[in-house]
């Protein structure tokens, strides 16, 4: 790719060569650092709202697709409008899928492992069962139908749209400041941070119960970046990403009670 050519592709980023990794910010320094910051702490300061402080009230849903339709629109909005650059999404990379349904299925596979073998019946869990139920029932999936139908859309779209703003936005522009491995950690932990509050609000067992599992999901973020970085590609990390939210929401669905 030229130096001039103002096309990114949406798979590759800035990813794709040293000369891009080099190429001056479209900005300020300020400026860049700015976007990336306000792009990890957005999703933890809304879920903070929509998840804690309007549980329980008929503003929760309005503002969690709210939040979730600025979440998403920030990075596009950002790389057309101020770094103006177009964007391109190319065929999918097939060494990168697989390496993603390994690392999928390995995941998966060792949490059901985890979770029946040991979790299910400790105290872990104790409080999970009851306060899993309150949650889905006061997001409105009263029946098992509603309940599969917003894990689909969790597992599909929205993770192939959290992918795109962790992987390709919030690790690709942080990199090109600090580098692979600074970039890793720092993407992490901001995917981290609103799973904090998630995680919390189901287990209600201690912040020590709650930090392992939100080290478990920066440690799956950190590998999705690698996994992004190593083939230069979303797909990848989307069938990953994908996998592991079906068996997350299969375990929630195995511990709620529904009254249909």
């Amino acid at each position: 790719m030229d130096k001039t050519d103002k096309n990114i592709d949406l798979r590759k980023h800035d990813n794709e060569s040293c000369e891009q990794q080099t190429r001056p910010l479209e900005t300020s320094r300020t400026a860049h650092i700015a976007a990336i910051c306000f792009a990890m702490i957005l999703p933890t300061a809304a879920t903070l709202l929509y998840f804690v402080f309007l549980s329980g009230s008929e503003l929760m849903q309005v503002v969690y697709f709210g939040s979730k339709v600025l979440q998403f629109s920030f990075p596009l909005l950002w790389v057309l409008a101020v770094q103006r650059h177009r964007i391109r999404i190319l065929r999918p990379n097939w060494k990168s899928i697989n390496a993603g349904l390994l690392m999928g299925m390995g995941i998966v596979a060792t949490g059901l492992l985890a979770y029946y073998g040991f979790l299910k019946d400790s105290a872990y869990l104790a409080n999970a069962p009851a306060l899993i139920t309150a949650k889905v029932s006061e997001m409105g999936l009263t029946t098992p139908a509603l309940y599969i139908a917003f894990a689909l859309f969790l597992a599909v779209p929205h993770s192939l749209l959290e992918e795109y703003y962790w992987r390709w936005f919030v690790f690709g522009q942080t990199k090109r400041i600090t580098g692979l491995k600074t970039a890793m950690v720092i993407s992490s932990l901001g995917f981290m941070s609103h799973h904090v509050i998630v995680i919390h609000q189901f287990l209600d067992k201690g912040w020590e119960v709650t930090l392992f599992f939100s080290l478990c999901v920066a440690v799956g973020g950190g590998l999705w970046a690698w996994l992004y970085d190593r083939y230069k590609t979303l797909y990848g990390p989307w069938v990953s990403h994908l996998l592991v939210d079906l068996g997350i929401m299969y375990i929630g669905f195995d511990l709620a009670v529904f009254s249909n």
